[in-house]
């Protein structure tokens, strides 16, 4: 399904919940240059057996980890193997490296000849809360390897939000890489949705060992992400009069999510018609709903074009407890106690949150003041970490060139992290080390390889020539309501984001 573009991290994200009020990034405390925790010295026993055998994992109590030899979908083994590319007369063209490391399966893949000297680290989304990791391949997979470039891939040791973990367990990837191959010359960052928010985490936790950084869909702005869901949320129960809670803890939003449940599904008569009933939904909004869904438009990042196509694509059914609601309700924080077991309690925080109707402009509206007054408002029990226990903070302090893409019409990670982490940079003075570009598509990491092969050359280039490549001003709120914005880095191929509907851009 197209939500989930790069690899499908659309998993279950009712995990995903997380937030807290925090100073502006630029006053908090900075992460100093850290060590890794001690990892083991040597990797774990191979798998034994023939392949495609899962194994117990060596560090996590009741993990298994799947054969990185083989490809796996998260449920089962498809018959496909990882081994070397080969050209068109079947010899190949790479040098394939599997294993398990502290229990987190890699891949690792060197062009056989004329390798660059350059690693490029992949770390993949969110998987939800299973207990059986794999890895994937590098969506830019056979792009590096034709260009020159190494890559490296974790599965991690563990699933969940679990941003910390990811970032050790890729990190440790550039070590393995040394003893395997050599030492590569440069290394850059790359990952999606919540592997964005690993790459944004590890190229400040890990500093100057990177040369730059390309994340796609990712969840820039930490704990602002789960605020979204808890805003889409409130507002909707405002609007409609229902009396929602927010229960504290995980066992409370266990044993509320059927009441919860039930209120949702009578709200949505009073919002419109057509929720769920396909994907895009065919949905029909009441003046109520109208007015919902221009407040999900402002908080997810401001009046853009083809929101209309986003929102109805978004319509959809979500995901168990409430599998049979619209997404956006699905994922709504109170059911898991605004915490996914990797945060000390809830981190969700819209205290002082304004929601605005029409626009952001203006003094409030009678029906603004109203929504302000009788929106549920949660407070947060725990911050953002500063280091990579709980959910790491993104300071905004790269230091290194940062080209990332995000899809307009993205209502799961939605466009708004593109804007935060900007501003964020920005605080720092250091607004000429991001590159933002808007692409045009309604799903989740929804990318062709012609966006994210051109997205990464030209970060190359970047780090090379020190060029800063050209990007969309994601915060200028009026190129944003542009008819024409995201036209000018999305591929235009016929089909390449089926669903998105809005003004044509210029031939």
């Amino acid at each position: 399904m197209r939500r989930a573009g790069w690899k499908r991290p659309l998993g279950v994200l009712l995990g995903l919940l997380v937030l807290v009020l925090g100073l502006p990034a630029a006053a908090q405390a900075q992460p100093t240059p850290s060590h890794p925790r001690p990892r083991p010295p040597v990797e774990d026993p191979a798998p034994t057996g023939p392949d495609c055998t899962t194994t117990p994992s060596s560090t996590q109590p009741g993990y298994s980890v799947a054969d990185p030899r083989c490809v796996f979908n998260g449920a089962a083994y498809t018959g496909a193997r990882f081994v070397p590319q080969t050209n068109a007369a079947g010899h190949p063209i790479s040098r394939t490296f599997t294993g398990i490391l502290a229990g987190a399966p890699y891949r690792i893949e060197v062009p056989k000849q004329h390798w660059n000297g350059q690693l490029v680290l992949f770390a993949h989304g969110f998987r939800g809360n299973g207990t059986t990791v794999w890895v994937d391949d590098s969506p830019l997979r056979t792009y590096l390897v034709a260009h020159g470039f190494a890559w490296a891939a974790s599965g991690y040791s563990t699933n969940g939000y679990d941003v910390g973990q990811g970032v050790l367990d890729s990190h440790a990837l550039i070590g393995l890489f040394a003893g395997k191959v050599r030492t590569a010359r440069s290394v850059y960052m790359t990952g999606v949705s919540m592997g964005g928010h690993i790459t944004a985490v590890e190229i400040e936790h890990f500093r100057g060992d990177f040369v730059g950084a390309m994340p796609a869909c990712g969840v820039l702005g930490d704990k602002e992400l789960f605020d979204y869901f808890t805003d889409a949320n409130v507002t909707a129960a405002a609007l409609t009069g229902t009396a929602i809670q927010f229960p504290m803890t995980l066992e409370a939003g266990q044993a509320y999510a059927p009441t919860y449940d039930a209120q949702v599904l009578s709200q949505l008569p009073k919002l419109g018609t057509g929720f769920v009933s396909g994907n895009p939904a065919n949905v029909s909004l009441t003046p109520t709903g109208q007015t919902w869904a221009s407040t999900v438009e402002l908080r997810s990042g401001g009046i853009r074009p083809g929101f209309a196509s986003g929102f109805a694509f978004w319509a959809s059914a979500g995901f168990a407890p409430l599998s049979n609601v619209p997404f956006l309700f699905g994922v709504y924080p109170g059911l898991t106690g605004g915490t996914i077991g990797i945060a000390d309690g809830n981190v969700v925080d819209n205290r002082f949150t304004l929601y605005r109707i029409g626009d952001n402009r203006g003094p409030l509206t009678a029906a603004e003041r109203e929504l302000n007054r009788s929106v549920l408002r949660v407070k947060a029990a725990t911050p953002p970490s500063a280091g990579l226990t709980g959910i790491p903070k993104v300071f905004g302090d790269p230091r290194i060139p940062v080209l990332s893409m995000h899809d307009i019409g993205d209502l799961f990670v939605p466009f708004k992290m593109e804007q935060i982490y900007a501003q964020r940079v920005a605080a720092h003075g250091e607004s000429r080390l991001f590159v933002s570009r808007a692409i045009r598509g309604v799903g989740h990491c929804d990318f062709t390889q012609a966006e994210m092969q051109r997205g990464f050359a030209d970060l190359v280039t970047w780090v090379r020539t020190g060029h800063r490549p050209a990007g969309d001003r994601v915060t200028d709120a009026r190129v944003v309501a542009s008819p024409t914005f995201g036209c000018r880095f999305t591929d235009q191929t016929p089909g390449a984001h089926a669903g998105f509907v809005a003004p044509p851009c210029p031939s």
